[in-house]
This record gives structure tokens, sequence and C-alpha cells, in this order.
């Protein structure tokens, strides 16, 4: 049944971007991402197509924004005391988030992407904001500590996360990225690259 997007209160700005945003995620947690459509999620956020059309070029383009601002970004940042098991714990985080679905939309999205410039663009940017986010604060309270060394290169901040997408794919479909890999890529790769 089709709902009126015009019942009910008007909202506008941030308050109707979060509405499609969440909606978005609802519809693919749902249907999955190939079944998505922006005339559903229309529905679901109790908008217009025209809203969404306004905001987003297409389904990829919500999809990204959707999965970065509410799925990737809700990975709460550890703080143990430690910079190993807060590493380990933010990678186990990680890990368990990668559900089947996350992984249908993520590769569903690549998918996408595959032959679409802009869109690989804007999945690089979203990936190069959410990376150090992650990983700055865990490692700006280890060089207080002094368990880590300052002034280290980008790339190295973000190693574990980069190593644990990886493992992710390895595993998908299957049982989760065990806790001794997780371990592995800690003790073996990432600690000794960064200890003071």
């Amino acid at each position: 049944m089709q709902v009126d997007h015009r019942k009910g209160p008007r909202r506008r700005g941030e308050a109707l971007e979060d509405a499609i945003l969440r909606a978005a995620i609802e519809e693919l947690a749902e249907v999955g991402y190939t079944a998505v459509s922006m005339e559903r999620i229309a529905i679901r956020a109790r908008t217009s197509k025209a809203a969404l059309y306004r905001r987003w070029s297409g389904r990829p383009d919500l999809i990204i924004d959707a999965y970065f601002k509410l799925a990737a970004s809700d990975i709460d940042v550890p703080d143990t005391g430690s910079l190993r098991a807060d590493v380990i714990a933010l990678l186990r985080r990680t890990a368990d988030r990668a559900t089947p679905a996350m992984l249908h939309l993520v590769f569903g999205v690549l998918a996408d992407a595959g032959t679409n410039e802009e869109l690989k663009t804007k999945i690089r940017e979203r990936l190069a904001l959410l990376k150090p986010k992650q990983m700055h604060g865990i490692l700006e309270r280890a060089e207080a500590r002094g368990e880590a060394r300052g002034g280290l290169p980008e790339r190295l901040r973000t190693l574990p996360l980069d190593l644990i997408r990886n493992e992710i794919l390895q595993y998908a479909g299957g049982p989760n990225v065990p806790d001794e890999v997780i371990e592995e890529i800690v003790d073996q790769v990432f600690l000794p690259l960064v200890r003071a």
C-alpha cells in the first residue's frame, strides 16, 4: 500500500535527511542491496522521491551516505588503558559488524562503483575520513602513555583496519574472523611498527 508522505508533520533539513538515511538502512536490512529502490526508501521515510533526488544522485550515493553515517560510524572506540587491548577490541567490533547483510551491501555498492568514477571517489573519500577517526583517539592516548611513538604516517595509523577488512572479505560467508587472527594483526604486524 502506498503511503501518502504529505500526512504527518513536515520535516526539513537535518531531520528529514536523518529520516531518509535511517529508512535506507532499514530497507537494506529488510530486502538487501539489490532490491532497494529509491521509491521504497521514500515511502519508508514518509517523503517524496524528489526529496531524495535533491540530496543524492541515486541509490548507490544514498546507500553510501547511509552506511557511513549510521552504520560504519556507530562502532564505539574502546578506551581500556592499553594500546594492544584497544586495537584488538576495535578490530573485533569491526569484524562483528560484518554481517551477511552488511557484506551484501558492500559488494552491491562496489559492483555499482565498478564503472562509476564519481562513486569510487566518494567511497575512497568516506573511508579516508572514517578510518583515522576510529584510530586517532586510540593512538593519541597510547602516545600520551608512552606506548606508541608520535608522528606516525597516516597509512600506518590505519593499518589494523585495512588488514581486518581484508580478513573480513576472506571469511565472508563463513565463520567470523577468529580472535587469533586479530591478535596476530596486532601483535605481529601493528605493535612492532608503532611501539615507542
